[in-house]
Parts: C-alpha cells; sequence; structure tokens
C-alpha cells in the first residue's frame, strides 16, 4: 500500500512519472487534467467511447487518450488512477493489482494536492442533502468552501481550478473542502484522511458491486475512517447497528479518531440528540440546547438525522451556534430530492430522481401521508423490492414501472399493488400517473433504481420528468 512517503516521492518527480487513468468520464478526466497540471505525463483510457465534450478536454491540454478499449499502454503507467464507475473487477484494474501497481481512487488523488481541511460525508441515503446542507452552513456562516465529490465537480476538477488561482501550488489552508464521497470513490483510498468524517447510514445498494454482500459494501464506506487519527472527528449515526458496531470498533484502537454520535432515540455522551422536542449538544459532559427539531427546514425523520449530522459537521468546524441554527431553519433542500415540481388540478409531482435506491424510496414514501402513484424501475441494482411492501400497501394505488427494471417491478409488486403499469418512457409514465392520480394524491417518481439504461444521471432522468410534468395540461 503506498504510504505518505511514496506520495512525497511522486509529488517531487511528477515530470518523470507516466499515470493512466482508467475511465474517462466526469472524475476520469478531473483526475487526467489535475495530473497534468502537476507535470505528470498521463494517458487515459476507456474500454467504451469516449464523449465529445471529454475528448475535447484532453485535446485542450495534450492529453493522450484511447477509447473503445485498453491497449498496451494502458498497462505502462507507473501507477492507476480509477475512475469511480470502474469495478475493482475490471480486467485492467486486476492486471495492475496483480503486477503489484497502486491503483488509486479519483478522491485519494485529490487529496495529495491540498492541504486545506476536508469535510466527507457518506452514507447510503441523505449524503447529497447533508453535504448540501454543510456548504448553506458555511454559506450562511460567510465562510470559504468548495463543495465537490460525488455531487457537482469531481473533486479533482475543482481542485485543478483552485491550483490554478494559488501561488503556493495547494489550495488555500482557510478553505474548506465538503466532499461527498460514495463507496467507489472509496474502494482504492491509501491515506485520505479527512479533517471531518460523516457516515450517516448503511442499507443494502450497489450489490452487483460488491458480490451482493452487504458487508462489503459496508466495509467500502468504513474505509472513510481508516486513516482519521486524534485530531480528527467521525460522526456517526449511532441509530444504524452497522455504523454503531464500527464506532465502538473504533474505540478499541490506540489511535482512533474522536468520535461523535447523533441519535434521534437516546441520549449521546457525545455529540448530538433530539430530547422533548429538542435538538442537543453534549460535549465533555456540558448540554447545550441548539433549537427546537420542529424547526428544521426539512421535516421528516430521515432529515431529523440529516440535520444532527449537518449541525455536528458544523460545529467541528468551530461555527457558531446561532449560524448553524439559522441554516437548520432556512435550508429547503436539493433538486431531485423530494422536490416539488408542480400542483396541477390537486395533484403534487414530486421529482425524487436521486432516490437510486430501495431504502430512499422507503424514506421516500414514509415522508408522503396522501395515497399517490409511484414511478419506479431504471437500472436494477440487485434490489429486493419487497422491503417496501408495507409502505406500498398502506399509501401507494398504483405502481408504473419503467425502463430495463420493469420486469422485475413487475413479478415483484403485482401481488401488492391494485395497479400496476409498465411504461416505455418517461413521458408515458408521466402520463399514465395523471390518468391515475386524484385530487389531494401525489405523482412521485422514485426509481429505486440508477438512471444509465435510459439517462445520462439522476439529473436528466430528474429534468426529463420535470419537462414532461410541465407540459401536462
Amino acid at each position: 500500500m503506498m504510504t505518505r512517503a511514496d506520495i512525497a516521492a511522486l509529488q517531487s518527480q511528477w515530470s518523470s512519472t507516466r499515470v493512466v487513468v482508467i475511465g474517462a468520464a466526469r472524475s476520469g478526466i478531473g483526475a487526467a487534467e489535475l495530473l497534468h497540471s502537476a507535470g505528470a505525463a498521463v494517458f487515459v483510457s476507456d474500454k467504451g467511447p469516449i464523449s465529445d465534450a471529454a475528448k475535447e478536454r484532453l485535446q485542450t491540454r495534450g492529453i493522450a487518450f484511447e477509447e473503445g478499449g485498453h491497449s498496451a499502454a494502458a498497462s505502462d503507467g507507473a501507477f492507476a488512477v480509477l475512475s469511480p464507475g470502474v469495478p475493482t473487477q475490471a480486467p485492467l484494474v486486476q492486471e495492475y493489482l496483480s503486477r503489484h501497481k497502486e491503483v488509486v481512487s479519483e478522491i485519494e488523488l485529490g487529496s495529495w494536492f491540498t492541504q486545506s481541511p476536508i469535510i466527507a460525508i457518506t452514507g447510503s441515503n441523505g449524503k447529497t442533502t447533508v453535504s448540501s446542507w454543510v456548504a448553506h452552513v458555511f454559506e450562511t456562516a460567510q465562510l470559504p468552501y468548495q463543495l465537490a465529490g460525488n455531487i457537482g465537480r469531481a473533486f479533482s476538477e475543482q481542485l485543478t481550478r483552485e491550483l490554478g488561482t494559488s501561488t503556493e501550488g495547494s489550495t488555500r489552508k482557510e478553505l474548506h473542502w465538503i466532499l461527498e464521497v460514495s463507496s467507489f470513490q472509496l474502494d482504492h483510498v491509501h491515506s485520505f484522511s479527512p479533517k471531518v468524517s460523516v457516515i450517516l447510514n448503511i442499507s443494502a445498494d450497489h450489490m452487483d458491486r460488491y458480490n451482493h454482500s452487504i458487508d462489503e459494501y459496508a466495509q467500502a464506506k468504513f474505509r472513510l475512517t481508516e486513516h482519521q487519527g486524534p485530531e480528527q472527528i467521525f460522526i456517526y449515526n449511532y441509530d444504524d447497528q452497522r455504523v454503531r458496531n464500527h464506532a465502538e470498533m473504533l474505540k478499541k484502537q490506540p489511535h482512533a479518531p474522536q468520535l461523535w454520535a447523533f441519535s434521534t432515540r437516546e441520549k449521546m455522551d457525545e455529540g448530538a440528540y433530539v430530547q422533548n422536542d429538542q435538538i442537543i449538544f453534549r460535549f465533555n459532559n456540558h448540554e447545550e440546547t441548539l433549537m427546537p427539531s420542529y424547526e428544521l427546514g426539512l421535516q421528516g425523520q430521515h432529515n431529523l438525522q440529516n440535520g444532527l449530522a449537518t449541525a455536528l459537521a458544523a460545529r467541528a468546524c468551530e461555527i457558531k451556534n446561532e449560524l448553524i441554527r439559522e441554516s437548520l431553519t432556512k435550508f429547503t433542500g436539493v433538486e431531485h430530492r423530494l422536490e416539488l415540481v408542480r400542483t396541477l388540478d390537486g395533484v403534487k409531482y414530486i421529482n425524487d430522481s436521486k432516490a437510486t435506491n430501495v431504502n430512499a424510496v422507503w424514506f421516500a414514501l414514509d415522508s408522503i401521508k396522501t395515497p399517490m402513484t409511484l414511478i419506479l424501475g431504471g437500472r436494477d441494482k440487485g434490489n429486493d423490492y419487497s422491503e417496501l411492501r408495507d409502505q406500498l400497501m398502506e399509501k401507494v394505488h398504483t405502481v408504473i414501472a419503467i425502463g430495463e427494471s420493469k420486469d422485475r417491478i413487475q413479478e415483484a409488486l403485482e401481488d401488492i399493488v391494485p395497479h400496476l403499469l409498465v411504461a416505455d418512457d418517461m413521458r408515458s409514465a408521466v402520463r399514465l400517473a395523471q390518468k391515475q392520480a386524484k385530487r389531494g394524491e401525489v405523482v412521485l417518481l422514485s426509481p429505486a433504481c440508477s438512471s444509465f439504461d435510459m439517462f445520462d444521471s439522476y439529473e436528466h432522468r430528474g429534468r426529463v420528468f420535470k419537462e414532461c410534468v410541465q407540459h401536462l395540461s
């Protein structure tokens, strides 16, 4: 495994280092640009086609690349940087590992180029909301930050932009990086050590990538804390048993990070919790009342947990309580996460395209109390749709299945909901939903699947849904 000394040696001799970037999606292109700006000889290789926009960026910088397969040149790097969309099981990745050459994640690479503190947030659900909410606290406090990672621009791309304005060759120390981090981005970290790490929850997701093992998936998430020490802070959900078990294991280690827990059920020794509808901070045996929980800008049990995590992350960065309170009250959410698109003929149309796993859909259904029509489907990731059974039976009279998973959804749910319809595209799904929904009800897009069978991303899927809804009459 690459040590800090190895990393320092690399950085001192970039000009004589050949690095291969595997995968030319957003993170791969960002990594290639960052390495090029440092003086490394970069080669980008993708087994599929590279978009015209990505090719233009590479050509502008004079970065060599190939598409449609991996040539011998792709095996010739001193080490490889892995775009998160490429699995560890890919033959080229396995070739590097079998030759004892390092494979480095894009998020790890980025961390080599900054001395600024990092707040890294992961979890099966809620990480986009919490990352955006923490950024909102920094905005409220008028403190410098950059939001990146699995949200918006890749970490490495943002770093290249930041480094371009720096005269010191590293990003400003007073700047905080707020990173949404996926399990894929943590698969090949070697020294990634955030000032503040946050794990919100663990539930089945990406099972197709982790041998259908939730334990393997959880271990990927837990790498977030692997290199943290006593000067750093790990914020975790005490109410999630897997996450709590990980924290208990860390307590036994001699150089563990500080452990701050949050809970909506129990009083915490160190962290944040809810008591008599009040959010309480507790540190060093001293309690502080932050605010009433019912004043949070986002409602629902899952958003109460998200708010507690946000408050602790802000506190770890020494932001004043009154500014944390102001943000927690005013933040109203992110696009594609339970986003009200339109009310037409008394029916609310809600875009929850960000819900790419079953657990996220469960939370969405839990937050809505009226009868509804649910649009479900996309590229299946090993979902168990039966986990939605109780919520569906209680609230959903119609499921409209779309995408590659529509046959699986039909098979799993046809005996659970009164009406199960199939649509070939989003436009047809929205029109079917309009016919099924009655005044006072909800039409909810909450797919439980990735978007890549029909769309470029969950954002693209959400935008198409919103356009279809706006065209209804």
